[in-house]
């Protein structure tokens, strides 16, 4: 069996994903903190990587499209929050 790199790229982005759920689930991670995020964004990125240079499918690709959208709103929504702590500091 040959790998690829866009396989290691999506075994790696499942990985990242799974992870991520389960230090959440373990008390280990937030889901608010930019950590958890950033391994959901990147876990997505890998996977649609791997549907787009291997065999692609349609359901699998939007569901990783709507996981990275989510997780660029909660870094955005970490930011603007924490921004907005900061200006009420004196």
């Amino acid at each position: 069996m040959t790998f690829f790199w866009y396989d290691w790229a999506g075994y790696i982005g499942v990985l990242l994903v799974l992870l991520a759920y389960f230090l959440l689930q373990a008390h280990k991670l937030h889901g608010n903190r930019l950590a958890y995020q950033l391994m959901n964004i990147l876990g997505a990125i890998g996977v649609m990587l791997s549907l787009l240079f291997g065999s692609f499918n349609w359901s699998a690709f939007l569901m990783q499209v709507a996981w990275l959208l989510i997780g660029i709103y909660g870094v955005a929504r970490s930011m603007q929050k924490r921004r907005e702590v900061q200006g009420r500091l004196p």
